[in-house]
């Protein structure tokens, strides 16, 4: 769901970038209000996660094309919203500026379309009402599920909004509409299953690692020391995220993802929706096999420093 800077007007940029700046302030600030000791490991490993498996592309069958999962619900689930925003921002920015995956000047459409979309709407008003503080796998996939799927419809939904906002193509609303809705309808699906698996396995091993079972106690009475089990899920999220940063260029599947694909059934080609590769793009459209470990660092140094940073100075303030 990327968009290409071929894609937005000028104003439309403009708007989108202003609005997105102002959210992940507003994010950075609500961050202190975090009192979770676990918080600085968590953003840096969860970040470079959902980078190394936003690589991984899968097929969608029957349709010819592919998707990759967002991560909002995923992050948000288990850091909260605000964690989640800036975790997921962070990861489009890292995948704008160094693998020209996004165009720059689209990138605030991309964040609004991707993030905001995901962390700030879909999982308080349909994942957190549904997860509550339940247990259940069944109630928490069912959660994950449904914030997925409206997740992605709300963005691909933007997605048409802002390009025929933009009037920079003679793409048919209604039929681009129709396309993006039902690819990324299936494309929904797979990343809410994906999401249920991750979030089952964390609320079966260490529950209270999930944002919606921080009870006021443990908020209150923390321990300043990262437990075993924490240790543990971060090191196999940590591991998961090599393998998949190290095995994506043989697994990804090769079909368009579902903006291209909903663009190639109108005009016949994926060129409209082409990012114009930027030459201080250091790993163009990750052309090296080195790519994913590379973001995945990156993504891990940046909010790891940006989060510690963040709360050594709320606990310094008085």
């Amino acid at each position: 769901m990327h968009m290409a800077d071929v894609l937005v007007s000028p104003p439309v940029a403009g708007a989108a970038g202003v609005a997105a700046a102002a959210l992940i302030a507003i994010s950075s600030r609500k961050l202190k209000s975090i009192h979770r000791d676990d918080i600085v490991p968590l953003m840096g490993v969860m970040g470079a996660f959902i980078f190394a498996a936003q690589m991984i592309n899968f097929s969608i069958p029957g349709t010819g094309s592919s998707g990759h999962i967002i991560g909002g619900i995923l992050l948000s689930a288990i850091m909260g919203p605000w964690a989640g925003f800036i975790s997921l921002s962070s990861v489009l920015i890292i995948q704008c500026l160094i693998f020209a995956d996004g165009g720059l000047m689209a990138l605030g459409c991309n964040i609004i379309n991707m993030a905001v979309t995901s962390c700030l709407i879909a999982y308080p008003l349909i994942y957190r009402p549904i997860a509550s503080t339940s247990t259940s796998r069944w109630r928490l996939s069912a959660a994950a599920v449904l914030s997925c799927v409206a997740g992605l419809e709300l963005g691909a939904v933007l997605v048409t909004f802002e390009t025929e906002l933009s009037g920079v193509t003679a793409l048919s609303t209604t039929t681009f509409l129709g396309l993006m809705t039902s690819i990324h309808l299936a494309i929904g699906v797979c990343e809410g299953v994906a999401t249920a698996l991750v979030i089952s396995f964390i609320a079966s091993y260490k529950p209270d690692m999930l944002y919606s079972l921080q009870t006021s106690s443990q908020i209150q009475n923390h321990d300043s020391v990262i437990s075993t089990k924490t240790k543990r899920v971060l090191w196999i999220l940590a591991g998961i995220a090599i393998v998949m940063a190290v095995s994506f260029t043989w697994v990804a599947s090769e079909n368009p993802d579902g903006l291209e694909w909903s663009i190639l059934k109108l005009t016949g080609d994926t060129e409209l929706g082409a990012a114009q590769i930027p030459a201080t793009a250091f790993m163009p459209d990750y052309d090296s096999t080195f790519a994913g470990i590379a973001g995945g660092l990156i993504v891990m140094a940046m909010l790891w420093c940006m989060s510690a940073f963040l709360f050594r100075k709320r606990h310094k303030t008085p």
